[in-house]
């Protein structure tokens, strides 16, 4: 089925994936293309609307990034934001300058003439508050262009040309702090555009699992589970497709939080009847990491045993007598995909590994099915619902692929990561208990390499301190300390310290991303 879709053209602004997402929020495919490729995706892709994002360049400077030509002379809607709205002004006629008053953080825009960009939501005459980005203004409107919105310091806040169909925002509709950004964007792709709501997770996979078939045929396909959402959903989906063609390798490294592993392996085997092979490895990762404490080192010892242990029962597979695998499935993501691509011109970056299955493809000579690749996070979880996962799985807070490792700084030993089970186990249940799980975008509990006396009872204790950190986040690339109130946790800290033995000590990590990170090493 071909799907109605809006074209995004990327001129660099750090939340041009927003648009996307807002986009699709409103039941329509839509896919992000950089500046210098957009001619080609807009030929391939045939959209029905064009949306320019917003950039850090300034269209003064000689070389700055343009619009494809085509995108003008094809007739389609147009949205302009930002940068998008100055290139836009500049490829038909108009003038941008520098040097005017900048406009950064929350402004208010007052609409001076009635548009269907707004329709149904802003009224004349009448103010609303909007988030700016720019140093650079629009000083000459191209011919045919009239202002129906201005700001203090963006006397061409909005600026449209109704008859060729073009909209222009100084603005970002795409952030949450234009509170109305998102309705603006509904009115344009459906409005202006005509586009009808037919991009639903139903028919992605109705539509993903005729594409596996096609692709795949008589052939054997292997995933890599590592336990996460990604990998969960794009096997229960390519297993739909194929069936018994698909055989999942789950490889324990025996850093994962307790309970995970039986989970993982139940789910699969018993609840879905996919083939599993279950890789009980803990004791070669466990045996090479003893006492292994610098960082850095730990996630290569990690990364390089998985390869080998996965290569090892894929070598087992293509014995048992019916055809080597050929293809390996991946939880690809669309985010993924879009930072694969060089934005400056330069050479294409590789496309981030999934962290249990880095460097595999290149090594095996496999060939990739990546079904998610088209698709956000909040989509992958919504495909999962599709699918009829649980949602206390499908809700999981992400899970770092070193695992465990990583949350006990200093050198690792089977005693310390333990401990370090037991007191994250008590403490996610207190989370859940206080019905906080699926606020915090992840919680977990770090055991440090620092020792400190204690009392219990009557008696003196040595023992470890444990941190407890939680964030909240949208995307993980920014993140704040959730601020749980004192009750939460000194019921937590004095749950663990009673029930685990070996902590005596418990602190609470109130770092925001940036300056530190969400995980500590």
């Amino acid at each position: 089925m071909l799907h109605d879709a809006i074209l995004i053209i990327d001129f660099g602004s750090q939340v041009t994936q927003l648009i996307a997402r807002r986009v699709r929020e409103t039941g329509i495919y839509c896919e992000i293309h950089p500046y210098q490729s957009a001619d080609v995706a807009f030929s391939k892709l045939k959209p029905k609307g064009v949306i320019f994002s917003g950039g850090p360049d300034s269209v003064t400077r000689e070389g700055s990034p343009r619009a494809p030509q085509a995108v003008f002379d094809a007739g389609v809607p147009i949205l302009a934001i930002c940068y998008g709205q100055q290139t836009l002004a500049t490829q038909l006629g108009g003038r941008v300058e520098g040097g005017h008053a900048a406009e950064f953080g929350r402004a208010d825009v007052e609409i001076l003439k009635a548009s269907p960009l707004f329709d149904g939501l802003w009224e004349v005459g009448k103010r609303y508050p909007v988030w700016m980005s720019h140093g650079d203004r629009v000083t000459v409107l191209p011919a045919g262009f009239e202002v129906v919105g201005t700001s203090e310091n963006a006397p061409f806040a909005i600026a449209v040309d109704e008859k060729r169909r073009y909209y222009t925002t100084m603005f970002h509709p795409e952030v949450v702090h234009t509170p109305d950004g998102g309705k603006l964007l509904a009115n344009f792709v459906h409005g202006v555009c005509g586009l009808k709501s037919d991009w639903t997770m139903s028919a992605y996979r109705a539509e993903m699992i005729a594409k596996i078939k096609a692709q795949v045929g008589s052939e054997r396909v292997i995933c890599g589970l590592s336990g996460g959402v990604d990998s969960s959903v794009a096997a229960v989906l390519i297993h739909e497709a194929i069936g018994d063609q698909l055989t999942c390798i789950y490889v324990d490294h025996g850093l994962m939080r307790q309970g995970e592993s039986e989970q993982v392996v139940g789910m699969f085997r018993d609840h879905y009847h996919i083939p599993l092979v279950h890789v009980d490895a803990s004791e070669v990762f466990l045996s090479e990491l003893e006492g292994v404490s610098d960082p850095e080192t730990k996630r290569k010892i990690i990364g390089r045993l998985f390869i080998e242990t996965f290569e090892a029962e894929v070598r087992k597979l293509a014995a048992d007598g019916k055809g080597a695998p050929t293809f390996l499935a991946q939880g690809t993501l669309y985010p993924d995909v879009i930072e694969s691509v060089s934005f400056s011109g330069g050479p294409s970056v590789t496309i981030k590994s999934h962290h249990n299955v880095g460097g595999l493809p290149e090594r095996m000579n496999m060939k990739l099915v990546e079904p998610l690749r088209e698709l956000f996070k909040d989509e992958v979880r919504a495909l999962g619902r599709e699918l009829g996962l649980p949602e206390a799985f499908i809700g999981r807070h992400p899970f770092p692929g070193p695992g465990l490792a990583i949350r006990c700084p200093g050198g690792i030993t089977r005693d310390k990561l333990d401990i370090l089970r037991k007191a994250d186990a008590i403490y996610l249940d207190e989370i859940r208990k206080a019905g906080l799980y699926d606020v915090i975008w992840q919680a977990f509990a770090v055991l440090l390499p620092v020792q400190t006396v204690g009392v219990m009872g009557d008696y003196r204790t040595y023992d470890y301190v444990l941190a407890l950190r939680a964030v909240t986040s949208v995307d993980g690339m920014t993140a704040d300390f959730y601020p749980y109130d004192m009750p939460f946790l000194g019921r937590t800290a004095t749950r663990i310290i009673n029930e685990v033995r070996g902590v005596n000590r418990v602190v609470y990590d109130v770092t925001s991303k940036p300056p530190g990170t969400i995980e500590w090493e």
